[in-house]
């Protein structure tokens, strides 16, 4: 019985040659001899026939509505027997299905590995703000993972109220380190839903990178254009001034001795426009570091030494703290003139507190009554990155200045050169690193971060 219920077409002419035995048997017994036993049980036999037919057709739409949900599933496992009508289109179909699906599989791992691998930050967010997909290179820019745009502070704000595509530039904290990103928001329809796109990429290197060859090109033009002025205009001042014959040769002695003004203060003013030409070059021309593997710890040693008797000159104690001590990449010599720069600048801080603290207290000696520290410190951030921090409790940085403290030549000290803070931290970013600067409640904090 198996082998006939397998043969669908077989048992579909079985129950029609029987149906139509039993009418022809019906119809014929009908008009012989009437209603009868006999009509009866071939009436009974014809609705069983037409019963199977029935059952025949609802079996067969029962499974072929099984084979197609189970197909739509991705469940081959089902399937028409090898007598079936539809056997060969159904594996024709199946055949084509598994391709198309093999296809998208190998797209999607390729888009998978490529958003693994490219360094450019990709986030896929719906209009709620939920993160629907994001690479790695989200975590490694932004110092964090998220799942909803409120994770992202002002940049998922941002984002969320994106009602077109977008293209900015946005600020973001990566530990101690002010990064600049470009951020752009694509919106688009996919598989009938909105999403948005968004792609972040850090722009902070870039911007530095802009910055110093701003600063050679200026240096160019003030080498070639000013410094080849300056230098006979000097000379020519002070041949002038030995010119001068030192017996009065003049009506008027006042008129001898304005001259000789005039033409000192021509060569002095012309000499101080070479020597800041000079330290601007300086800035420019700074040589590429040595790089040898280096303990930070005895470059602090040999820093401690060398400003032993200044510290014990303004009464001021200096702690070293390394917490890590693992070998970093680096040129001793710059990065022990970087923490020079630093130290100096944390001792001249703390000497004008305690000017101003004397100035305060009446009969107190400033430089006793005021406990004057400078720490230095060896650590790692959350980003994993090695730094040196230089701290002090004396008069800080005015907040309305702190943005232009690395410009070139910007000091609010009297006597500043101003090149101290741009020439250290043009030495840190050649070291792949930068130098920051961190608000504290008293004093001044210097990072100085290694990449």
């Amino acid at each position: 019985m198996n082998p006939i219920k397998n043969r669908p077409q077989l048992l579909l002419v079985i129950n029609l040659i029987a149906l139509f035995v039993c009418i022809t048997l019906l119809t014929s017994v009908y008009i012989t001899i009437g209603v009868s036993a006999t009509w009866l049980l071939i009436l009974v036999i014809s609705l069983s026939v037409i019963s199977s037919l029935l059952t025949l057709f609802k079996r067969q739409d029962q499974q072929l509505i099984q084979v197609i949900r189970a197909l739509a599933n991705g469940d081959n496992s089902l399937g028409f027997s090898a007598n079936h009508p539809m056997r060969q289109s159904f594996e024709g179909v199946k055949q084509q299905m598994q391709s198309a699906r093999f296809v998208a599989e190998q797209k999607s791992e390729f888009l998978k590995a490529l958003l693994i691998h490219v360094e450019l930050a990709v986030i896929v967010c719906d209009a709620q703000g939920n993160i629907i997909e994001s690479n790695p290179a989200v975590a490694r820019l932004l110092g964090k993972s998220a799942v909803h745009l409120n994770e992202l502070s002002h940049i998922g704000t941002l984002i969320l109220a994106a009602q077109k595509n977008v293209h900015s530039t946005v600020q973001w904290l990566h530990g101690e380190q002010q990064d600049t990103l470009t951020l752009q928001v694509s919106i688009a329809e996919i598989q009938g839903q909105t999403r948005k796109i968004v792609t972040l990429q850090s722009i902070h290197e870039l911007l530095l990178n802009k910055e110093q060859q701003a600063y050679k090109r200026l240096t160019h033009v003030l080498t070639h254009e000013v410094a080849n002025t300056i230098t006979p205009l000097a000379s020519i001042a002070q041949t002038c001034q030995g010119l001068i014959p030192k017996s009065l040769s003049f009506i008027d002695e006042e008129n001898k001795q304005d001259l000789t003004l005039a033409l000192k203060t021509l060569a002095a003013r012309t000499q101080y426009l070479g020597e800041f030409i000079a330290s601007f070059r300086q800035i420019s021309s700074l040589p590429m570091p040595n790089l040898v593997p280096t303990q930070l710890a005895t470059i602090l040693a040999r820093i401690e030494m060398l400003h032993r008797q200044q510290l014990a000159e303004c009464n001021t104690t200096l702690t070293i703290d390394i917490q890590n001590k693992q070998l970093v990449m680096l040129d001793s010599a710059q990065i022990e003139q970087v923490l020079i720069n630093l130290i100096k600048n944390a001792i001249e801080a703390i000497k004008s507190h305690n000017n101003q603290q004397h100035n305060f207290k009446d009969g107190l000696q400033g430089s006793s009554a005021v406990k004057s520290q400078i720490s230095l410190t060896v650590a790692q951030n959350k980003a994993q990155q090695l730094y040196v921090e230089v701290a002090d409790n004396g008069t800080g940085i005015r907040e309305n200045v702190i943005e232009m403290i690395f410009v070139p030549f910007f000091t609010t000290k009297q006597q500043g050169s101003g090149i101290g803070l741009s020439l250290s931290r043009q030495i840190m970013i050649n070291h792949g690193g930068d130098l920051v600067y961190l608000t504290r409640p008293k004093g001044a904090c210097f990072r100085c971060l290694f990449g």
